[in-house]
C-alpha cells in the first residue's frame, strides 16, 4: 500500500512522541517572541518564559484556546488579530472563515506554513488508495476557504482535478458521465442526494467509471449505514477526512482499509482529547472519546496553542496493516452541535445512524426540530424521519425506531414518519436540527 511520505507515515508514534516534543519546546519559544496574545495569555497564567512551560507531558497545564477569544482582538488595524506572529510580508496567502458568526476570521500562511498544509493534505488524501493520474471530480467551492489548500495537495499528488464546485448538480454529474473521472470528491450529504437525483432520472452510477469518494466537511462518513448506502448506489468505496480551518485543512485521512481516519499532521501538528465538560485530559487509549484540542509545532503566521475544535471523536490505536502508525478516530459530532435532553448528551449525527440501521425502510434524511432555543431540551424531542420511496413500511417502524433511539441513546423522542422527498436536501453540509419551530 503505498503512502506519500512512508518515512513519516510508518515512524514508531513513540518516536513520532520525541521528535514533537522538540519542535514543541522550539514552537513555544518562538509564541514568546513574536506572538502578543499568547505572551499575555501565558504569562497572565503564570508561565513567564518557554522554560516554564515545559514539555508535551506538562502541555496540559496551559489553558486552552477558545475561536470567541481570537475574535476578541481583532481591530482594524490587525483584521488577523493579536495572535498575528510573523510580518504580513512574510505572508503569502491569506484565507477566510465563511463568517457565520459575524466577521469572517482571516487565517495567514507563511511559505512554510502552506508547505506544511499541503504536506498534511498529501498524507490525508493520499491514504484514500487514490494514484496519480486518476481523474478526480471535485464539489467544494474552495474559494476563499482554507478547503483550497486540498487543491494544491491534489495537484502535488498527481491528481486529474475536475473542479465543478457546488450547487450545479448537472454539470457534475455531466463531468461524471463525459470524463470518467475515477474519484468523485465531496461532503456525505451531497454524495446522497447525487445517488437520488440519479435514481429520479434514470441514471445508472452503481456502473460509473467511480472507484472511490472521498468524503469530508462533516461528520457522517464513518457512519456504517450512511457508508454502505452511498457504497452500494456508486458501486465505489468511500473513505473519509477531516481537519479544522484554524490549524490545517486535512488534519485526519482514512486508508482503504476503512477503518478510522489516521493522524496526518504528525510532526507540525500536536493533538490531545479532552472532557469537553471539564476540560481535563483523556488518556490516548482505544476506545477513548472526547473533544480534540490542537497545538502547531510548527507555524509561523498565526499559531495555535490548545485550540480548541469541537469535534467530538472516537479513538482507535489498534495496528493498522497498512503499516500507518499513527492514531484513528472517527468524528461521531461537533460539541457545539450537541443538544441535552434531560441530561442526556445528544449528537444529530447520532440519533442520524439509529435511524438509518431501519434501512432500506427510511432515506436516511432525518430532521430534529427542537422546541426550544438553546443547547437544553425537554423530551420528548420532536424527529421527523424520511421514509424511502416504494419501501414497504411496517405499521409499527416509528415506534420502533423511538425504542431504538431510547435504548441506545438513553434519549426520548417523538418520531413523525415523513414521505420520501419532504425534507430538504444539501449540495454541502447537511442541517440535522431545524430550529424554525423552536420558541
Amino acid at each position: 500500500m503505498s503512502h506519500w511520505n512512508p518515512q513519516v507515515e510508518t515512524r514508531p508514534w513513540a518516536d513520532q512522541l520525541v521528535l514533537d516534543d522538540a519542535a514543541y519546546r522550539t514552537q513555544t519559544g518562538y509564541l514568546f517572541e513574536n506572538s502578543p496574545f499568547y505572551r499575555q495569555k501565558l504569562t497572565g497564567a503564570g508561565f513567564p518564559d518557554a522554560s516554564s512551560v515545559g514539555g508535551l507531558t506538562d502541555i496540559s497545564n496551559l489553558p486552552m484556546t477558545e475561536k470567541d477569544e481570537l475574535r476578541q482582538t481583532r481591530t482594524g488595524d490587525n483584521p488577523v488579530g493579536s495572535h498575528l506572529a510573523a510580518p504580513m510580508d512574510d505572508v503569502i496567502r491569506i484565507y477566510s472563515t465563511s463568517g457565520t458568526t459575524g466577521t469572517p476570521s482571516y487565517i495567514p500562511l507563511t511559505a512554510a506554513d502552506l508547505e506544511n498544509w499541503i504536506e498534511i493534505s498529501c498524507r490525508s488524501y493520499g491514504a484514500s488508495g487514490a494514484a496519480k493520474g486518476d481523474r478526480m471530480v471535485t464539489t467544494y467551492n474552495a474559494g476563499p476557504f482554507v478547503a483550497g489548500v486540498t487543491l494544491d495537495a491534489f495537484a502535488k499528488l498527481g491528481f486529474c482535478h475536475i473542479p465543478v464546485g457546488a450547487g450545479n448538480t448537472e454539470r457534475l454529474m455531466a463531468a461524471v458521465q463525459l470524463l470518467k473521472p475515477a474519484v468523485l470528491g465531496c461532503t456525505p450529504s451531497y454524495a446522497l442526494y447525487l445517488a437520488e437525483w440519479a435514481v429520479d432520472r434514470g441514471i445508472d452510477i452503481a456502473n460509473s467509471t467511480v472507484e472511490r469518494i472521498l468524503v469530508a466537511g462533516e461528520p457522517g462518513g464513518g457512519e456504517p449505514a450512511l457508508r454502505q448506502q452511498l457504497e452500494k448506489a456508486w458501486g465505489a468505496k468511500v473513505t473519509e477526512a477531516m481537519g479544522i480551518g484554524d490549524i490545517s485543512v486535512s488534519l485526519w485521512g482514512e486508508c482503504e482499509r476503512q477503518d478510522g481516519m489516521h493522524f496526518s499532521g504528525r510532526g507540525i501538528v500536536h493533538f490531545e482529547l479532552i472532557d469537553p465538560d471539564t476540560g481535563a485530559t483523556v488518556p490516548l487509549e482505544d476506545g477513548a472519546e472526547g473533544e480534540l484540542v490542537y497545538t502547531h509545532l510548527k507555524h509561523r503566521s498565526a499559531p495555535l496553542l490548545r485550540f480548541r475544535s469541537r469535534d467530538h471523536v472516537r479513538v482507535s490505536l489498534s495496528p493498522c496493516d497498512c503499516g500507518r502508525t499513527a492514531p484513528r478516530v472517527r468524528c461521531i459530532g461537533r460539541t457545539d452541535d450537541m443538544l441535552i435532553v434531560r441530561g442526556v448528551n445528544l449528537f444529530p449525527t447520532a440519533l442520524r445512524q439509529v435511524v438509518n440501521e431501519f434501512q432500506p425502510h427510511v432515506s436516511g434524511v432525518i430532521s430534529i426540530l427542537p422546541k426550544a432555543k438553546g443547547v437544553k431540551q425537554k423530551p420528548p424531542l420532536p424527529l421527523k424521519v424520511e421514509l424511502s420511496e416504494g419501501a414497504e413500511t411496517p405499521a409499527d417502524l416509528a415506534e420502533r425506531i423511538r425504542q431504538r433511539i431510547r435504548d441506545k441513546l438513553i434519549a426520548s423522542t417523538t418520531v413523525t414518519l415523513v414521505p420520501q422527498g419532504s425534507l430538504p436536501r444539501s449540495d454541502y453540509k447537511s442541517k440535522l436540527v431545524d430550529w424554525s419551530q423552536a420558541t
